[in-house]
């Protein structure tokens, strides 16, 4: 597969764009060499001066990385012995069990086993996570949200290894470690834990223009997810599937969330970190012990050579995507989670995902970043688990039969039966034990290579704005908003105005409007020339509706919870009619009382509580209503944490729905003249389910743009 592109050496950029940087020595002896001026030159920990820290060394500037590149070797190696014992990204998880079931056979575009037959059901573990934060950060941090499949196949276990996001920072593997040292805290100060707000991650951005397109994902409302019930999953690169005949097809993996797509808003996710850190663990818990089983379909983006050489941009840089209007997603098949974990540490903590598992009929392509993780996360198995024999532990152990020659190491749970642990050897049947098939075993698919060994970035890697500007103009005014607030934010949080103006001018360069109002939230003085671009912004991109959150939300209100809010006196009828509204539609509906201890309600029966007011806010829920009795609406006015319990609804346009003799805590809480049609009146026989149909649109937008909130 080869595209040519006549444009300055793209290496010769990368020069020009990090020459102004200061390189770290290290400790050890005396530097005599410098790059210009009184800085060092770059080495190895051997002392090896290094010409490249921006390229890993690859076959022709579209190849296969080389195995022999000890300075990405060793950068790499470095960067996943860093930490122990918990996962230096990834840390803060959470696992499920489940199952994938095949829709129909895919035999003529892959011989994977597991696509073979219709209706075929595929043991599965997955682990969603985020990627920046400790094992004790709270759940709602923005973050990308990482999507692991683990697929216990017949013919071996096949890792899925992805994010919640199509595409990343980076394009070669060799500025890995950078990226996440920049996100993380400052290592001189330890914080900030989870957050990007900082000095160091905006500082390397502004820095790496390849890295744009990802910065508007990462400001958009995906980083903000209500669940990961309802989140998109992505493999991020592009990999290879191959027939019995040994046609080659590329494929891009998506994971489609049955219950549609739904983020939170920003004030949102910073009170529910704080009322419950592990919010995205309990509704995951909560949802599988409940039986109401999270679903996502698999969806193939399948094309072929013709393809790739005409689309355009390069189907090997992990910054770009293709857009679902292009290469439209075929959808084989389901998966589903219905068993949670028996112990955490046991299946959570130790599974360990590594790009490399593919399973005969999956292949990889040439993508750098992808050669980069295929080294990088065996390595890093070693060091986090112990022991080359991390497979031995049982939520990494293959279901299929397995048979090899490799023995002892630490935590050895079992050895090759038999005297024989070699081969070629002379035994016969089983004590000589197994054999490789070519007929039955895993091929690489035969890609011609040729090309001089080189450190290089492939021309065609060279567009960094334009996907970046097409993802921008995708998005409903409403999410373009909150990606505006959302640069100001975080760019507010760095000390250094030079970072800030180096991040606008590059806005400049995706989107007018968008660096306007990002330089104007930042009150800058002066807006800064558009950043230097190795090549020029495409406007002629269209728009693309799949890119958008909020055009594609859910078509009904399954899988969301109501909390709500009574007192003393609440009327069953009315309780009950919404309680059956909610079962109806698929919801949940959680009782928020003054006391656990629950309510009487109008008939003198008893009403249990799943949560105190103070202990149940708003912001645990998709919609509130309010049922409280005159004289319990006038107790909760007096109530500090039931008028933010009301007040944060109406802040976070939630549907809210409410009894008239609410009127006193509406008034105290300061949103009774604020009603809109966010308010549904609860009365007569048909409020619950009027009440449940209007929540099937999640908020009320129009509140934000009318009122300023969220």
């Amino acid at each position: 597969m080869k595209k040519k592109r006549n444009a300055q050496p793209a290496s010769d950029r990368k020069t020009a764009q990090y020459a102004d940087q200061t390189v770290s020595t290290g400790s050890g002896g005396e530097v005599h060499q410098t790059a210009g001026g009184d800085r060092p030159v770059m080495t190895t920990q051997q002392g090896t001066p290094i010409s490249d820290d921006q390229n890993s060394l690859k076959i022709g500037s579209r190849g296969p990385t080389a195995l022999e590149d000890f300075h990405f070797r060793e950068k790499m190696f470095h960067f996943d012995h860093e930490r122990i014992p918990e996962r230096v990204v990834h840390a803060r998880g959470f696992g499920a069990h489940g199952y994938f079931e095949n829709y129909e056979s895919l035999a003529e575009i892959t011989n994977a086993d597991l696509f073979q037959r219709a209706g075929e059901k595929t043991p599965a573990f997955v682990r969603f996570s985020t990627v920046a934060g400790n094992k004790g950060s709270a759940d709602l941090a923005r973050d990308v949200r990482g999507f692991a499949v683990k697929l216990y196949t017949k013919e071996g276990n096949w890792d899925i290894v992805g994010n919640n996001i199509p595409v990343f920072f980076i394009q070669d593997a060799m500025k890995f470690p950078d990226i996440i040292h920049a996100a993380k805290q400052e290592p001189d100060r330890g914080f900030p834990q989870a957050q990007t707000a900082h000095d160091n991650f905006w500082d390397f951005l502004s820095l790496t223009p390849e890295s744009m397109h990802m910065a508007l994902w990462i400001m958009s409302d995906r980083t903000l997810p209500r669940s990961f019930r309802f989140m998109e999953g992505f493999g991020v690169h592009t990999f290879r599937l191959v027939n019995t005949e040994g046609k080659s097809t590329f494929v891009k993996f998506h994971w489609k969330p049955k219950l549609g797509l739904q983020s939170v808003v920003w004030n949102e996710a910073v009170k529910i970190n704080g009322a419950d850190p592990d919010f995205h663990r309990r509704d995951l818990w909560d949802a599988i012990q409940k039986g109401d089983f999270p679903e996502w379909e698999l969806g193939l983006q399948l094309f072929d050579e013709d393809f790739a050489e005409r689309f355009d941009f390069d189907v090997l840089d992990a910054t770009k995507l293709i857009p679902e209007e292009e290469v439209p997603i075929r959808r084989v098949g389901r998966l589903v989670l219905d068993r949670c974990v028996d112990n955490f540490f046991a299946e959570t903590e130790q599974v360990a995902f590594c790009t490399q598992n593919i399973v005969p009929g999956v292949d990889f392509s040439n993508d750098p970043l992808l050669q980069g993780r295929n080294f990088s996360y065996l390595d890093t198995q070693l060091k986090r688990l112990g022991s080359p024999n991390f497979t031995h532990i049982p939520i990494n152990a293959p279901k299929c039969p397995f048979a090899h020659f490799q023995q002892d190491g630490h935590m050895a749970m079992m050895n090759p039966k038999g005297r024989v642990n070699y081969e070629p050897n002379s035994w016969n049947g089983q004590e000589g034990g197994p054999r490789e098939s070519p007929e039955k075993g895993f091929r690489s698919y035969p890609a011609h290579e040729e090309g001089p060994k080189v450190r290089v970035r492939s021309e065609t890697f060279a567009d960094h704005y334009s996907q970046a500007r097409q993802f921008y103009i995708s998005q409903t005014e409403i999410e373009q908003s909150h990606i505006v607030d959302a640069f100001v934010f975080e760019l507010s949080k760095c000390e250094r105005l030079e970072i800030r103006v180096r991040i606008v001018s590059h806005l400049r360069n995706i989107h007018q409007d968008l660096a306007k109002q990002v330089a104007d939230g930042l009150r800058l003085k002066t807006m800064p020339d558009p950043a230097d671009a190795a090549r020029p912004t495409r406007e002629d991109l269209r728009k693309s509706q799949a890119l958008s959150m909020l055009l594609n939300g859910p078509d009904s209100f399954k899988g969301r919870k109501v909390g709500v809010l009574v007192t003393d006196g609440v009327k069953i009828d009315l309780f009950n009619s919404l309680k059956s509204a909610a079962e109806a539609e698929g919801a949940m509906l959680e009782v928020v009382a003054p006391m656990v201890g629950g309510v009487e309600a109008s008939d003198g029966s008893w009403i249990e509580a799943a949560q105190k007011v103070g202990g149940g806010p708003s912001v645990l829920y998709d919609a509130v209503a309010l049922l409280p009795s005159e004289e319990g609406a006038t107790m909760l006015a007096k109530d500090a944490a039931a008028r933010d319990f009301v007040a944060d609804a109406y802040a976070h346009m939630k549907f809210i729905g409410y009894v008239e003799t609410a009127t006193p805590l509406l008034k105290k809480a300061g949103v009774n003249e604020g009603r809109d049609d966010g308010f549904i009146l609860l009365d007569g026989s048909r409020g619950g389910s009027e009440f449940i149909t209007a929540c099937r649109k999640i908020r009320y937008w129009a509140r934000e743009a009318a009122a300023g909130v969220g």
